[in-house]
């Protein structure tokens, strides 16, 4: 249940349109789904601000279908699919309709909400390759109602790139910097930002990166102030957290 929707009850309750047991009713209504494969929360919004997420990755494409039309029926939306694969997509799109992004394989169903976050949260990231995690920290942060603005390819191996973007890094309520390698670039953004920046160390990298283990090790001990860690490749935690910072 979305918040404004608890509020229209409850403005109705006040206004005699309904009872107070009618409300009751309706706000007790199927809290959780209980589908048998998946328990879906209808009332994640309602508690935290922000509805369920799917996370595709080893569901059945009819899994997926499932536990999203659950969460259209409860009225979310849109309901964000993460870790999606093509062949989900494909079998989603026929019964829904799915907009999905390849490269990060994110799948969003439904309306994009209004844009009420307080600022603007930046994604960049250090290298084209890094594109797909930052994509997803990037939509998923868009389907949370924020205002995101893309800076791609600014790694340090380059670092004019990032300082010709001054402007933008120190304009944004919250940074989420996306790099593998020897991932530095969080370190140099939280050297310029008097905001929140939140690390994404990505698996992108040779033998001695191992996986992203390399960058992550470097962005949990980087000198600058105000950097957080997320795991190696969570683009969507990134996403999330930014959204909650900026619509604080």
């Amino acid at each position: 249940m979305k918040k404004q929707a608890l509020l229209e009850i409850l403005q109705d309750v006040r206004d005699e349109r309904i009872s107070p047991e009618q409300a009751l009713l309706k706000i007790k209504m199927e809290p959780v789904d209980d589908m048998g494969f998946a328990r879906v929360d209808r009332h994640r919004e309602l508690r935290q601000g922000a509805a369920e997420v799917i996370y595709g990755a080893g569901k059945s494409p009819e899994h997926i279908a499932a536990i999203a039309k659950s969460l259209l029926t409860a009225g979310q939306s849109p309901v964000l699919i993460t870790r999606m694969s093509p062949e989900a997509a494909d079998f989603v799109s026929e019964k829904l309709e799915l907009k999905y992004d390849p490269s990060s394989q994110v799948g969003i169903i439904g309306k994009m909400p209004e844009k009420d976050g307080k600022g603007t949260i930046l994604v960049a990231t250090g290298g084209t390759t890094d594109i797909p995690v930052a994509e997803e920290a990037a939509l998923t942060a868009e389907a949370l109602g924020n205002q995101v603005v893309r800076l791609y390819d600014v790694g340090v191996s380059g670092i004019h790139r990032l300082l010709s973007h001054a402007e933008e890094i120190m304009s944004a309520r919250c940074i989420v910097a996306v790099a593998g390698m020897e991932g530095a670039l969080p370190s140099v953004i939280g050297g310029l930002a008097d905001c929140p920046v939140i690390a994404v160390p990505t698996s992108v990298g040779y033998g001695a990166a191992f996986g992203g283990v390399a960058a992550l090790l470097s962005m949990l001990n980087s000198c600058a102030s105000g950097v957080s860690v997320v795991n190696i490749d969570n683009g969507f935690g990134a996403g999330y957290l930014a959204s909650m910072i900026n619509h604080i």
